[in-house]
């Protein structure tokens, strides 16, 4: 099967239910493996929800810069493993990064999808649930951001094998340092 990138959200490693509902649908889709922005332990909860693989991601420049150092690395482990999709929380960040990440990567970018079928067939409800539209990205690894709410969370342990992954960042990723952090919590 192919690798299925879940990027996680979490805050002081406590981790949001809308990345509990995309393992769910990774598995849908391929091998779950979770990208975690972090030091220390990687949370268990991942492996029991079915991440077989973690790509764990320690460097200070993650959490003191906006969002363009997390686009580079996602996008070089996008790169490095050609996965079948990258997984984001419909949040205002995921779809920062998501969008830049499916620069970086040549690929098409699905946003606020509500459901992903096995076949990575993705449906959008529009203007207040009046129409629903089913997409699909052509090229390159699906880069999809998912509402919260949008699958039911549910565990299905696995190995999470813990991959330590270096970035070498470039300047140009670290030109907007954040000056007074102010996090507005997604833990649903």
């Amino acid at each position: 099967m192919t690798e299925v990138l879940v990027v996680v959200d979490h805050v002081d490693g406590t981790i949001a239910k809308p990345t509990l509902e995309l393992l769910a649908i990774a598995r849908r889709l391929g091998e779950p493996s979770a990208i975690y922005f972090g030091g220390g332990d990687v949370p268990g909860v991942l492996a029991e929800h079915g991440a077989e693989k973690i790509y764990q991601l320690d460097d200070a420049a993650y959490a003191d810069f906006l969002v363009a150092p997390k686009a580079e690395a996602i996008a070089k482990i996008v790169a490095d493993t050609s996965p079948a999709a990258v997984l984001f929380s419909s949040s205002s960040e995921g779809k920062e990064i998501a969008a830049r990440v499916a620069l970086k990567a040549e690929s098409g970018l699905i946003t606020d999808a509500v459901d992903v079928t096995a076949d990575g067939v993705t449906t959008q409800s529009v203007f207040a649930g009046s129409y629903t539209v089913k997409s699909q990205v052509t090229k390159g690894a699906a880069i999809i951001t998912v509402k919260p709410n949008a699958a039911a969370i549910e565990p299905a342990p696995a190995a999470a094998d813990i991959e330590q992954v270096d970035v070498t960042l470039s300047d140009l990723a670290k030109a907007a340092p954040i000056t007074a952090p102010r996090r507005i919590s997604s833990l649903i």
